[in-house]
């Protein structure tokens, strides 16, 4: 099944990705992967998220459109999924191990 990419700009408020999320969540949606980065003075963000391509993303894409944190909502036919892949790296250390977590 192919992929969709929504580009979105939206205000750096405590909840945003919450409330984007949960829009996706409440409606069995699976977002497949999510980058988000702050643009500007960092007032507002950019956020990428990919998702399963179904007729139904129409709707999303404007009920996305309606939240109050999203400024403009756009889907991005020139993203695929690659766009979203990291590379695993032998050099990067681990987060957490079990002896820096007790």
């Amino acid at each position: 099944m192919s992929s969709i990419v929504f580009d979105l700009r939206v205000r750096n408020h405590p909840g945003t990705m919450s409330h984007i999320t949960g829009l996706f969540a409440r409606r069995a949606f699976n977002l497949e992967a999510i980058r988000c980065a702050p643009v500007g003075d960092g007032s507002e963000s950019r956020m990428l998220l990919l998702v399963t391509a179904t007729p139904r993303l129409e709707q999303i894409e404007r009920q996305l459109g309606r939240l109050y944190d999203v400024v403009s909502v756009r889907l991005r036919g020139d993203l695929t999924g690659a766009s979203f892949q990291i590379e695993e790296s032998a050099d990067m250390p681990p987060i957490a191990t079990a002896q820096n977590c007790s």
